[in-house]
């Protein structure tokens, strides 16, 4: 029987680190059959955000809880009572903005298409992909393998994106479009000043 020259390790073999299409290491997983479609898809629309003007921000060894203070009274656009300095409890950020942990992530959004909507350039939105994505909720949606955020509308049996921002158009969904809606936006983390 011949020896085989195939197999075993060998300088230089491989794929070499972090080249692969998502730039990170990897990790073979053993997937029911039933499930490889919708994760291929999935890998597709992951893959389609790096060349998206969206940012997905994945939490990463972020803390368990973080307490902050939260005061009793209401903020003032007068004069402050010092009368009103009464600790009320403590704050969770993680707890109040997020509903779902297995099923949120954040983005970044980028552009000025949903100002009226409150949601400026830079912005973080929280998803939440376990929400239904019913008529008037903001959403986060793969139109043809490009990311958006827009408010869904329905009517009639169509499906439009619409932009909060009179400068943009919405996006009409015909037949031939290919709509994937990511998560409902829950929230959006937009920083002062």
């Amino acid at each position: 029987m011949q020896k085989s020259t195939h197999g075993g390790v060998r300088s230089g073999a491989g794929r070499k680190k972090n080249s692969g299409s998502f730039k990170e290491k990897t990790k073979v997983l053993r997937v029911p059959l039933s499930l490889v479609d919708s994760i291929q898809h999935s890998l597709k629309v992951y893959r389609s955000q790096i060349r998206s003007n969206i940012e997905l921000l994945l939490p990463q060894d972020s803390p368990k809880s973080v307490d902050i203070p939260i005061f009793t009274s209401s903020v003032q656009a007068g004069f402050p009572s010092p009368a009103d300095d009464h600790l009320e409890d403590k704050l969770d950020l993680n707890k109040y903005l997020i509903q779902h942990k297995e099923a949120t992530f954040f983005v970044r959004a980028q552009g000025d298409s949903m100002l009226g909507a409150g949601i400026h350039s830079g912005d973080i939105l929280v998803v939440d992909k376990s929400l239904q994505a019913v008529s008037g909720k903001i959403v986060i949606a793969v139109v043809d393998g490009d990311f958006t955020v827009k408010r869904l509308h329905k009517y009639g049996g169509k499906i439009t994106l619409k932009a909060e921002n009179d400068a943009f158009d919405d996006i009409k969904i015909s037949s031939d479009s290919e709509l994937i809606i990511w998560g409902v936006v829950t929230s959006v983390i937009h920083r002062c000043g």
